[in-house]
């Protein structure tokens, strides 16, 4: 069975047991799940639910490893470059993004 979901904008492909890396959002410091209700495609390799735009009652459990706040994890660093030509200007901006780390385990439809 598997689902996608969005969140932070972004379309994720989940399965029970997959881990991945979300938008951070506020939650809970003592919080051990997160439910994700934005669900537009369910599958369990018979039925398939697609969702206008999203499923209705339908969601996504995910857990963190230890705590909310130890589940906070910094992806990797960028280095944006704005440069305009033919005026000497050039400038080198760092950016490093903070991802939730959380492991999905169960998906309900």
């Amino acid at each position: 069975m598997y689902a996608i979901i969005e969140q932070g904008g972004k379309q994720y492909k989940v399965a029970e047991g997959d881990s991945l890396n979300i938008e951070l959002t506020e939650v809970e410091s003592d919080a051990k799940t997160i439910e994700l209700d934005k669900v537009l495609f369910v599958s369990d390799g018979k039925k398939v639910k697609i969702g206008t735009p999203y499923i209705e009652k339908a969601k996504v459990i995910a857990s963190f490893k230890t705590t909310a706040q130890d589940a906070v994890v910094k992806g990797k660093k960028l280095y944006p470059t704005h440069y305009r030509r033919r005026k000497n200007s050039m400038r080198r901006i760092g950016h490093r993004q903070k991802y939730l780390e959380v492991i999905i385990d169960k998906i309900k439809a």
